[in-house]
């Protein structure tokens, strides 16, 4: 079968991203360890970010990851009420003091986690959800090594050191987490609360993480703080159709922590840009002997990449498609693929397939067709 091949140049000043020369050094951190990704997954910048550390709080990124797809699922819903145990409700550190017996609803129960870092809440979301915390927290270790996760250990839902036990983890791990987090936007209607209430009003809560009022383009996710782990946070921003996490591990300081994760959000920004092929260079393909002449095709899965400005003049989008179909064709069918290169190098390759489906002609069909022919006006 013929195929057809349009070379597109995008002129973007961006290119594909690997560790060159050309990218500027990053700053002089403050913590043990660092990360920066996009949100699509692709490490951009890190230090030491495969060592363990404690993570306090941070931990909650993964509660709320679990929390979400089961939303997602239709395991619970925001208006499922949700009930302190007497255990759920002995957590120290920071709570909401939540009575045994009490019912918030889902939503609440998210709000004074993601906003309030609620250690209470987030052990009676897992009880919920599991059964026991600790059912929970084997979801926990499970999920995070589904992720990818080689340096995870949870210990319990919230971050907080047990008896002769803490939960480990890596600033690699914690973006990974992150990233997943952030395929499900609903969570940023939580973490990027500034200030909210729940219990009709009469409990007030103001977010832990400051960046929100002091970084642009911040949309939330997590901090956390015990003594033995330091500061530590998971921060997700977006500017110009770019999102970007980054994660800071023990930095000594709250001061410390927010600024070196204002240096990796700004070195990203600064550095790499997002590209999406446009999709109306994909024009239709002309399909034989079916009920419709074409069929359009469309972009499958994610078709975004994160690229460096400083790098490339230009990229070049390759479409593989053939010169025709033949009937039938089904929707979702794939007919052709998708390439972004930069200097030869491929740096991203997405199916395309069918928008709709197109049935195969019949007898009938022709003779209508031959009918129509003989009886039109010349």
């Amino acid at each position: 079968m013929a195929v057809k091949k349009v070379i597109c140049a995008v002129c973007l000043g961006a290119t594909l991203l690997v560790r060159a020369a050309a990218l500027p050094a990053m700053g002089e951190l403050n913590a043990k360890s660092a990360a920066l990704y996009a949100a699509n997954g692709q490490e951009l910048f890190s230090y030491h970010a495969d060592e363990q550390l404690q993570p306090a709080s941070v931990t909650k990124i993964m509660t709320l990851l679990l929390v979400m797809e089961a939303l997602d699922r239709g395991e619970v819903t925001l208006d499922t009420m949700i009930t302190g145990s007497e255990y759920a409700c002995s957590m120290g550190g920071t709570q909401i003091w939540l009575e045994p017996g009490e019912q918030l609803t889902l939503d609440e129960m998210l709000k004074a986690i993601a906003v309030g870092s609620a250690n209470d809440c987030a052990v009676a979301v897992a009880e919920h959800l599991a059964g026991t915390e600790a059912a929970f927290v084997e979801r926990m270790n499970e999920r995070a090594a589904e992720l990818g996760c080689t340096g995870t250990t949870f210990i319990n839902a919230n971050g907080l050191d047990g008896i002769g036990e803490k939960t480990l983890t890596t600033a690699h791990d914690i973006a990974l987490i992150s990233c997943e987090l952030l395929r499900h936007p609903k969570i940023l209607d939580y973490t990027g609360i500034w200030m909210d209430s729940i219990r009709g009003g009469t409990f007030s809560l103001a977010n832990t993480n400051k960046m929100l009022k002091s970084y642009p383009g911040l949309t939330g996710l997590k901090t956390g703080y015990i003594a033995e782990a330091g500061y530590c946070i998971s921060a997700s921003a977006e500017r110009d159709g770019l999102s970007l996490v980054a994660v800071v591990m023990a930095a000594p300081t709250k001061e410390t922590r927010m600024a070196d994760a204002a240096a990796l959000l700004n070195y990203g920004f600064a550095n790499f840009a997002a590209y999406t092929p446009p999709e109306d260079i994909l024009a239709p393909v002309p399909v034989k002997l079916g009920r419709a002449k074409s069929v359009v095709p469309v972009i499958t899965g994610d078709a975004s990449v994160l690229v460096e400005k400083a790098q490339a003049e230009a990229l070049e989008t390759h479409l593989e498609l053939p010169a025709s179909l033949t009937a039938p064709v089904q929707a979702g069918q794939e007919i052709g693929t998708l390439t972004v290169t930069s200097g030869g190098t491929t740096i991203l390759q997405v199916p395309l397939t069918a928008a709709e489906d197109v049935p195969a002609v019949t007898i009938p069909d022709l003779f209508l067709q031959i009918l129509h022919s003989l009886t039109s006006d010349p």
